[in-house]
């Protein structure tokens, strides 16, 4: 059996899913799968299920919670994950073949041990990002949860996404990452990287027109809805752009080897190369992001 977090909770044995309803036992299971591994103490997961309006016998009904998730398990045949109690609370053990959370993280390893080869990292952060699946425990009501967790796990897609994006423009791929970087300015759109990406996939495809209309979209949410002028990075690119001027090489990744210039293909603006599909556009509903 398999549990999926990234998106709603849903319990699969590779054939069937079963996408679980809401309820107090979908919490717990929530709360301990994404802290695998770990002891998750009786407080903590009092606070996800009930919030501050806990029962008087709040020790007593989180037994019986644990109780339900028991007899779901043994429902949908899940025998080889056993909820353990401990001195303090509960654990659940889990590994990257039987959680998705912990798979997602296994494939940013993998992808960081690619520094030297920007193809291979590329693929891996896509296989990577495909794990994800829908709304964020769209089925989880839980408000702990949504206020600690998920923006956490969101920012964990976002940084991804963010450098996989970042990857396609070095590899000249602006065609296969205009495709990402819509949907991901539309749906995060104070996302200043996500912005400057774009105008530059945009300039170097050779649609300066429509880059500046992107830069001064930005300018414009940022200083109506948040009172800011748009960052350093942003404006140096807007002069660029009105300039004319080639931008050379795309920005390498921070952390990652460096593509001489003479070896990233269409490097300058205008100019593309082909390659593997791009990533999944995302949206507000599918990681809160992108899948």
């Amino acid at each position: 059996m398999r549990f999926q977090l990234l998106g709603p909770l849903t319990i699969t044995d590779g054939n069937d899913a079963v996408v679980l309803q809401p309820s107090k036992p979908t919490i717990l299971l929530a709360t301990l799968l994404l802290h695998a591994g770990s002891v998750v103490s009786a407080g903590y997961l009092q606070r996800t299920i009930w919030g501050p309006d806990q029962p008087a016998t709040a020790k007593a009904a989180l037994q019986t919670c644990v109780l339900r998730l028991r007899r779901l398990f043994t429902k949908h045949g899940v025998t080889d994950t056993p909820i353990d109690a401990v001195p303090g609370g509960y654990r659940i053990t889990a590994d990257p073949d039987t959680l998705d959370l912990l798979a997602f993280r296994e494939r940013m390893t993998a992808a960081a041990r690619l520094a030297d080869d920007p193809e291979a990292e590329l693929y891996a952060l896509q296989e990577a990002l495909a794990l994800w699946q829908g709304s964020l425990l769209a089925n989880v009501p839980s408000d702990v949860l949504h206020r600690d967790e998920v923006p956490r796990l969101t920012e964990e897609r976002l940084r991804t996404v963010e450098r996989a994006c970042a990857l396609e423009l070095l590899l000249g791929r602006y065609g296969q990452v205009l495709v990402e970087l819509w949907s991901a300015t539309r749906a995060f759109p104070a996302h200043e990287r996500f912005r400057e990406q774009l105008i530059e996939a945009l300039y170097r495809s050779g649609r300066q027109a429509e880059a500046l209309a992107e830069y001064r979209s930005i300018k414009t949410y940022l200083h109506d809805e948040l009172g800011v002028d748009p960052s350093s990075g942003l404006q140096r690119l807007e002069m660029a752009i009105l300039r004319g001027e080639e931008l050379g090489a795309p920005q390498q990744p921070r952390g990652r080897a460096v593509l001489s210039r003479a070896s990233v293909p269409g490097q300058t603006r205008g100019r593309e190369s082909t390659g593997r599909p791009a990533l999944t556009a995302g949206t507000p509903d599918s990681a809160g992001i992108p899948g």
